[in-house]
Parts: structure tokens; sequence; C-alpha cells
């Protein structure tokens, strides 16, 4: 069985739906079991009748400016938490999948990131999830560690969404063009997730390890913008003419750093999955006619 951890969030629920899709029996969920305390973990382990051969964790502390401010809370969520989870995982002799992030890499790099490239988060956020990592290797060595990055979806805010709802209430509005990235369907990384597990079942596992996984491409947030503009008005999405207007970093000032570059080579999940990624405009077309739905 699975454990799916965070299954009410954005990625989570497309997992959850991913599961029960493929018919994979699962068990999902989210605040009510605190992954900061390990007896909390144990307890519901105990109460289940099924044994737990995958973890799957999608639960993360992901308010990028916020963690600023509270930076304990962030730690305890994507480091502590993981912790417990990859103690617990050990227990039962289960395999873990974790979701990380672009953010624990500095953005300077001038080619896509690769797996073994060094980490070196600039902020709060990054930091504990390149810490996330870092506790998860040390506990087991059955694990998957999924970067991604850019990440939008049906269940919850997004860029996307967020995009959408400014241009149809506004005449113009400004969007950073200094900083290069891919954005991810949810649902796209769902199905990744799903394949793995799926891989570990019928006996042709997947070797353990860190991959990334986004989108195919790159793109900085400004073009991204105007992608969504010019298929969101194929799709009837806008009510009224929005002007996108490029602006720099530094013209849109956030308390935490952004990565300037942190686009994620995808060689290696291609390589080891046998997978074809879509192209990040061909997912955003998916995810408008969803949304739809």
């Amino acid at each position: 069985m699975v454990w799916l951890i965070g299954n009410k969030g954005m990625l989570g629920s497309e997992v959850a739906l991913e599961l029960t899709e493929n018919g994979i029996d699962f068990v999902g969920t989210d605040r009510e079991v605190d992954i900061t305390a390990p007896a909390a973990l144990t307890d519901f382990v105990c109460a289940q009748r099924k044994s737990v051969d995958s973890i799957v964790n999608c639960s993360a502390y992901t308010a990028v400016d916020q963690a600023e401010d509270e930076p304990e809370r962030a730690r305890v969520l994507n480091e502590t938490g993981v912790k417990n989870i990859a103690r617990t995982a050990n227990t039962l002799g289960a395999k873990i999948i974790h979701i990380s992030t672009d953010y624990v890499f500095d953005g300077t790099a001038a080619a896509p990131y690769t797996e073994d490239m060094p980490v070196n988060p600039v902020g709060v956020y990054g930091a504990t999830k390149a810490a996330g990592e870092k506790a998860l290797c040390a506990e087991t060595d059955a694990f998957y560690i999924l970067r991604t990055a850019w990440l939008y979806g049906k269940y919850g805010k997004n860029f996307v969404r967020t995009i959408i709802n400014a241009m149809n209430s506004r005449d113009e509005i400004k969007v950073v063009s200094d900083q290069f990235g891919t954005p991810t369907y949810a649902k796209d990384l769902a199905s990744v997730i799903v394949r793995i597990i799926q891989s570990n079942a019928d006996g042709k596992r997947a070797p353990f390890g860190i991959y990334h996984y986004t989108g195919l491409g790159q793109t900085s947030w400004y073009e991204f913008t105007l992608e969504i503009q010019k298929q969101a008005l194929r799709r009837g999405l806008l009510t009224r003419k929005c002007t996108v207007r490029p602006c720099v970093t530094a013209d849109y000032p956030t308390k935490a750093r952004r990565p300037a570059y942190s686009v994620l080579c995808k060689d290696k999940i291609q390589r080891v999955l046998g997978i074809q990624i879509p192209a990040w405009e061909v997912s955003l077309a998916a995810f408008l006619d969803d949304s739809r739905r």
C-alpha cells in the first residue's frame, strides 16, 4: 500500500487521482497526521490494516517569502518532518518518493542544472528544502528525490490562474523577464510519481536517487505570461484586453531572493523511466482545457 502524505495540496490531489485511476491501493493524510511529531506517524502506521511499502511525501512549507519571517517553522516542516518520515519508512522497510525544488540552487548557472551539481540555496525556503534532502539521504538509501519547479495545477492557488484573473481585472500588468525556469503541470508530475511506484511493483525498479522533473524547454515569467494570455484568449478565458509589460527583478522586490536561472536538466529521468516529457506549452494547454471541465 502507498501512503500519500499531503494528499490535499496541489500536487497531492493530483497524485491521489492518478493512484486511483491506476488501481493502486493507497491511504492519504494531510495535517491530521503531524509529520513533525514522530509519535503521530507511528500511531497512524499502527492503525493501518495493510502494510505500507511506499511513502509519497508531497507535504512541505512552500510560502517562499513568508519563510524569511518564519525560518524555524519552515525548518521544522521541511527538514525535521522529512527526517521523521524517513525514520518511519525505515521502520516499515518502505521506499520514499520526496518532492523537492529548484530553489536548492543559487540560480547562477548558465546551463540546466543536473542532479549531481552542488546545492547552494539563497533563501530560507531553499535552505530548508536542501536540509530536508540531506536529512533524507542520511536516514535511508531507499529514496527518490524529485526536484521540480514553477509548479501549477488545478487544485489550489497557482501562477496561471492568478495571471488570468489579473488580466481580467486590469488594463496593464508587469511581469519579471530576467528570471528563467520551466513551468510544471502538477498532473504531469503526478503521473511520473505513479510511474516510479509502478516500476517498483513490476520488478523493474528505477534506481534510487535524485531526479529532476519539469516541463520541457525553458522560459521567463514574462514569456510564460504571454503564452498564458495567448492560450487563454483562444479559449475565451479572457474578457478584456490587457497589456503585459516586462520588468526586471529589481523593479519587483520580494522578501526572498529567487534564483535568476533555475532550469533543471531532465535527461536522467527520461533515460531511466523511458518517458517523453511534454513541452511546457503543451502542458499549459492541457491544464487550461482540464480547468474548463
